[in-house]
């Protein structure tokens, strides 16, 4: 594919210039191509080295698997995504109110996808606003639940503290604009406000295990990855306090079941039921070492 690609100097999180390549991995869905990741020495965030830019990054999106935006049930792996989303839907309803103490507000759902996530808060009694960069997502979202999502871009536009939370549900790794998104979403949160960000952390047992065959690595899509601390320094930087760590257990099982197949070329599920089984329970002590994390920020006054 033909891009302008992104050659970093310095960390996109904290600026250092102690940053080094830490392995290479290969894009597994679409292109068949593979991307250095590189990892900062003081931060510890790590992030795609030479990936395409926002204007060139869209043909790497275009598969018919990619089921955030596709909403494809084919293949076994995505109806499992499917049928685990319908339970964990209910959940960061329940996690929403008890960050904000809020049976109903108003909410900020980035990178809504087909609008699961979005519909299921309205229905709860939220004020929602969703926006989404892809449009055939957006289109997805409207035929199936009659939601009117915005495009990203309408991030920049919005007034100031107005929301009660924002979310976003495994979106900051593939955001361009890391450091605008992040102040943009300190104004339009009200004061003491909740920022909910779930993303894969590279520091869990079974990153380490598939190295790089690690589906979360999802390279060139996931742009940033993220371990606790990163995520951490970026909102000390950016006005926000990590509260709380929160665990996603069923993104283990998921990640492994395609790790299996990247680092083997078949789907072993036994194989993946067993390590996605021990990465949770290293992490049960430690929610910092789950396979994936929701960290709840709240805006600092």
């Amino acid at each position: 594919m033909t891009t302008q690609n992104i050659q970093y100097t310095q960390c996109p999180c904290c600026g250092s210039f102690r940053i080094s390549r830490s392995l290479t991995a290969k894009d597994f869905t679409v292109s068949g191509e593979e991307f250095e990741i590189w990892e900062c020495g003081d931060c510890t965030l790590r992030f795609t080295q030479n990936v395409p830019n926002a204007a060139s990054i869209w043909p790497y999106y275009q598969s018919a698997a990619y089921v955030s935006h596709s909403d494809t049930r084919e293949g076994l792996i995505n109806r499992l995504y499917h049928f685990v989303r319908e339970y964990t839907l209910k959940s960061k309803i329940k996690l929403v109110c008890a960050a904000t103490q809020l049976r109903k507000g108003k909410l900020l759902d980035v990178g809504a996808g087909t609008g699961a996530f979005a519909n299921a808060m309205s229905k709860a009694g939220w004020e929602v606003t969703g926006l989404e960069p892809d449009e055939t997502a957006r289109k997805n979202a409207e035929a199936k639940y009659t939601l009117v999502l915005q495009s990203s871009e309408t991030l920049y536009s919005l007034d100031e503290e107005q929301f009660d939370a924002i979310t976003m549900w495994h979106v900051l790794e593939h955001v361009h604009d890391l450091q605008g998104y992040l102040e943009k979403f300190h104004g339009v949160l009200k004061q003491n406000g909740k920022l909910i960000i779930a993303v894969p952390n590279y520091t869990s047992y079974d990153a380490k295990l598939y190295h790089d065959s690690w589906a979360a690595y999802d390279v060139p899509r996931h742009l940033y990855h993220f371990s606790p601390h990163s995520m951490e320094t970026l909102a000390a930087f950016k006005g926000f306090t990590v509260k709380d760590f929160r665990p996603m257990w069923f993104d283990s099982f998921y990640v492994c079941m395609l790790s299996e197949k990247y680092k083997y070329g078949r789907g072993n599920m036994m194989a993946a039921f067993l390590n996605g089984l021990v990465s949770n329970i290293k992490a049960m002590r430690n929610n910092k070492k789950c396979s994936s994390v929701i960290y709840v920020l709240e805006k600092n006054s």
